[in-house]
């Protein structure tokens, strides 16, 4: 924990420049690793037909909102930790790790169970029948089971993360990955599980990286560590995880929901629509990468300083931050909107012409608005640092229900722009999101924190 110690006096006390990129590449190295994992599927599928690769797409938000609920706990934890660490208090930090475990791993098994039980009403709901509705229940109900150990590798990122350390869950990923990499073929096409492989193969390459992590969160050397004597619900810990976990676990859901929606929106113009759309979500997921991560080094950076009493410095972390990921965005994105461009990566995906030239168009339109991306997660990371998790929840909710279905109906309804009606609505949604959010900070809400953490009396406290 050399490099941990090291950033977080790189975060509290030295360049803050080093301190934004030491944590925010190995993040952006991690998610990259993430969506090659979702695309290695996403590939696989494809070599079977557009049946098996709508029916993911389909399905994809369902898990996703159930996921996006329970890392509301983990990033409560990791904005917590790291505000413990920021004030000196590492003792607390290890007690509040503890109470993230628990709380986390429980919401995970209850979840995957009720999940497996409702899958088939979830997917009729959805619109599916035929072979779309077969392979969708399939993939969903063994899929489902991979939540106990991603929620085990997520509480290992988030304990890491708030101690500055972001290159040990990348490195914890990367296995596996490579794990998964081998799987796909071998049990879709070598087995013919077909999309029963696909999950399989997911559930089984998120154990291997989570029973390492389980191993060492245990390990004496560790500062932030599992122990079971912390392991009792402290009551007034439980309290502050919902109190800052529970607006990010409500907006993520939502936001995911809305996402439910739209795919069944998609799906209105058949499986070949539903295909294109999850190609390019996915594909346009790569060049954000960037953008993500150094999301995740500005709630770190502003949660460490703010539990240190360093609000202008929080600040400077933050712009900081935002200034590289719209300049990356922007270059990247008129890179991968050329139309030679984004025909020759969706092609990669699916030898059906018609989801190659609609998953080229969306890709296209989003990569050359990506660059609003760089603003939205910068300053979801530096509310989520001061605890204003309520703000990024509204923000979720609105972006995906007030602006993205408003542009949809105009689109559909006024300008007769058919399946693009789709991914306008995405980018536009996605600008509106980015204005709001920079206004909001501009408004200096942000500096007075959601949570206060008093040096050396023990305990984090509600702002008042």
């Amino acid at each position: 924990m050399r490099a941990a110690a090291k950033n977080q006096e790189e975060i509290l006390h030295g360049n803050l420049w080093k301190a934004v990129l030491a944590l925010a590449i190995p993040v952006i190295i991690n998610s990259f690793l993430q969506t090659i994992y979702n695309l290695t599927d996403t590939f696989w599928l494809g070599k079977l037909g557009t049946d098996q690769l709508a029916a993911i797409n389909l399905v994809t938000p369902v898990q996703n909102i159930v996921i996006n609920f329970g890392t509301g706990v983990t990033v409560a934890g990791s904005v917590l930790i790291a505000q413990y660490i920021g004030a000196g208090e590492k003792k607390n930090a290890m007690s509040m790790a503890n109470q993230i475990f628990v709380c986390a791993t429980g919401f995970a098994l209850v979840c995957a169970t009720l999940c497996f039980l409702c899958t088939p009403a979830i997917v009729r709901w959805m619109g599916a029948d035929g072979a779309t509705l077969e392979h969708a229940v399939m993939y969903l109900r063994v899929v489902i089971w991979d939540m106990p150990f991603l929620f085990m590798v997520n509480i290992f990122s988030a304990v890491h993360q708030a101690q500055g350390d972001t290159v040990t869950p990348m490195l914890l990923n990367l296995t596996g990955i490579l794990f998964n990499m081998f799987l796909d073929p071998f049990l879709i096409l070598a087995c013919h599980m077909g999309v029963a492989g696909a999950a399989l193969a997911t559930v089984l390459a998120k154990l291997l990286p989570a029973v390492v992590a389980f191993g060492l969160l245990w390990r004496k050397s560790e500062p932030v560590r599992l122990d079971t004597s912390l392991m009792g619900l402290k009551w007034e810990k439980v309290r502050l995880i919902l109190r800052i976990g529970l607006p990010t676990a409500i907006g993520g859901s939502t936001m995911q929901l809305g996402f439910l929606l739209m795919s069944r929106n998609v799906f209105v113009y058949g499986s070949q629509a539903m295909a294109a759309y999850g190609i390019g979500n996915k594909v346009n997921g790569l060049i954000t990468l960037p953008s993500n991560g150094l999301g995740s080094a500005v709630a770190t950076i502003v949660g460490q300083n703010m539990g240190a009493g360093q609000p202008e410095r929080a600040k400077r972390g933050y712009l900081i931050s935002m200034g590289i990921s719209v300049v990356f965005l922007f270059v990247g994105g008129m890179i991968l909107s050329r139309d030679v461009i984004s025909t020759a990566i969706v092609s990669i995906f699916s030898d059906d012409p018609e989801v190659i030239s609609m998953a080229a168009d969306f890709l296209s339109i989003m990569a050359f608005w990506c660059f609003a991306n760089g603003v939205n997660n910068s300053s979801n990371g530096l509310f989520q640092g001061t605890g204003h998790t309520e703000v990024t929840m509204a923000m979720d909710a609105t972006r995906l229900w007030v602006f993205r279905f408003a542009t949809l109906w105009f689109c559909e309804e006024i300008l007769h722009m058919g399946v693009r009606s789709v991914w306008y609505s995405v980018v536009v949604s996605n600008g509106m999101a980015a204005a709001v959010l920079f206004l909001l900070y501009l408004t200096g809400i942000w500096k007075n924190p959601r949570i206060q953490v008093r040096k050396h009396q023990g305990e984090a406290q509600e702002a008042s």
